[in-house]
């Protein structure tokens, strides 16, 4: 491998007897559950593996640790967490599979609280001397055998292998609407990804995106602004919804005067300001140097187009095993992106792929290029016969699992993973878990009333102490206690 000499040095500091040098790009949950596993492996214990993650701020913790909305390099904020956020799902479920909340935590914790458990996880787990902050990957390339890491500190070091976990929250996402620009431009219009609490923007307040941002902003906006307009793809009413709440169809328009137009024909006029709750361009500038990504939609398939490995901003594609890409200028099992999926439960997801990852580092050949190549083709068949048309469409769906599918997905994950005796447990998914994922919003709105009456301090009293037995049984009390007619209802 050719390298340039003032890069020598650097690259031989690196113990030789290492035979694989693992380098994590990012210390937010994925990172810390990379490695966790990583830092667990025999490989790792007996020295034959080295692993180093690089974290851009000053702690762990990702998305969850909280900044104010000061722009990056790139123009965003470092992350979009906005002080009243709590979690969507219940800690127990979306907790690492090896390490609980502790007890007495709120069913539905405060962004705070899953900071702090980020940090236990990482203290217990004794990966701080493992992490290097304050320190940015800026450049990643494959050269003839190893990646050629660039730091931010002037360093650069080679690697055998990547993994990715620099989080899918960062990059805003400004969809291309008749005259949004122009509202953006006169400071009529911003991104939540800039929203920390409702400060007063106006007596009548547009809100964009139908996803859990949007529904917690467009009800705290309500407690300042007159009238709060929620522009969302299936508008319909929901419980413990404000009165001042409106909501209506896919906005399409935004005119100059202060009316907007929704997909079905109607205005909304004297609009004072619009939220933008639209979600986040997945973004990997690292890889974007020496082209090992194509930052553009796939064509359709098949066949896959041998060698191309894409960044739609929506998805990455082909990635096998949601994890690998299947492309020609690197090996596949050279690199691996975490935590990319959608619409799951992000930490137990993470912690299974983070086995997978270990398994294929360890063992080349045990990724099929063919068999792997066989299932991107099925799924994008199945996202075609569920209604995308268009390579767009199929991108937009891809990473966006159904509620079966995150199971199966992390069962077989774990199956993997222990196969040639690696010694990883075959951990597979409760049916307590499957069942109470599917009852959260029920689960979420009780909790909301429970905490809001003083109530759930008296339910959490002793709950986790006797183990995650207790977690399941509070939750199904609270859909119980969800079920019971509002006015039989007494203290329970």
């Amino acid at each position: 491998m050719e390298i340039l000499p003032s890069v020598l040095p650097d690259l031989l500091r690196y113990n030789l007897q290492c035979e694989k040098r693992i380098c994590i790009i990012g210390a937010g949950a994925g990172g810390l559950a990379a490695l966790k596993v990583v830092s667990e492996s025999a490989y790792f214990k007996s020295g034959k593996w080295s692993v180093i993650a690089y974290e851009t701020r000053e702690k762990v913790g990702g998305v969850w640790l909280p900044s104010p909305p000061v722009v990056d390099d790139y123009n965003a904020p470092v992350t979009p967490l906005y002080d009243s956020l709590t979690t969507n799902i219940p800690h127990p479920i979306m907790a690492y599979t090896s390490y609980s909340f502790p007890p007495e935590t709120p069913l539905f914790p405060p962004a705070h609280v899953v900071q702090t458990y980020l940090e236990s996880y990482a203290a217990y787990s004794n990966l701080m001397p493992l992490i290097k902050f304050d320190t940015t990957v800026l450049d990643a390339r494959w050269e003839s055998t190893q990646w050629i890491v660039t730091l931010s500190d002037g360093g650069h070091f080679a690697y055998d292998h990547l993994i990715v976990t620099n989080g899918h929250y960062h990059l805003p996402r400004i969809p291309e609407l008749p005259g949004l620009a122009d509202w953006m431009k006169r400071g009529r219009a911003s991104h939540s990804a800039w929203y920390r609490k409702p400060d007063f923007l106006g007596d009548k307040i547009l809100v964009v995106g139908g996803g859990p941002s949007g529904d917690d902003i467009a009800a705290e906006m309500c407690t300042v602004s007159s009238v709060v307009i929620h522009a969302v793809t299936l508008p319909g009413t929901k419980k413990n919804d404000p009165e001042n709440l409106i909501r209506r169809g896919r906005l399409i328009e935004l005119k100059a005067d202060g009316q907007v137009v929704f997909d079905d024909g109607t205005t909304e006029d004297n609009i004072d300001y619009c939220i933008l709750a639209t979600g986040f361009r997945m973004h990997f500038p690292f890889l974007e140097g020496a082209s090992m990504i194509i930052n553009d939609i796939p064509p359709d398939f098949p066949p896959l187009l041998p060698g191309k490995f894409f960044n739609s901003t929506y998805h990455v594609f082909p990635l096998a095993k949601h994890l690998f890409p299947l492309q020609s200028l690197y090996p596949i099992s050279s690199i691996a992106f975490m935590g990319l999926l959608i619409r799951v439960a992000p930490f137990p997801l993470m912690e299974a792929q983070a086995h997978a990852i270990v398994r294929a580092f360890s063992d080349p050949s045990s990724l099929d290029p063919i068999a792997e190549t066989v299932d991107i083709i099925t799924r994008g068949d199945k996202i075609k016969r569920a209604g995308a048309s268009t390579p767009l469409a199929v991108a937009k769906a891809w990473f966006r699992f159904d509620r079966q599918d995150q199971w199966d997905y992390r069962d077989a994950m774990y199956q993997f993973a222990q196969d040639m005796g690696s010694g990883t447990p075959l951990i597979k998914v409760t049916e307590w878990e499957k069942e109470l994922y599917n009852l959260t919003q029920e689960m979420r709105s009780t909790w909301e009333d429970l905490e809001k009456s003083g109530d759930s301090i008296e339910w959490l009293r002793d709950v986790g102490k006797n183990g995650v037995q207790d977690w399941v049984e509070l939750m199904y009390r609270v859909v119980d206690y969800a079920r019971i007619p509002k006015n039989s209802l007494g203290k329970l």
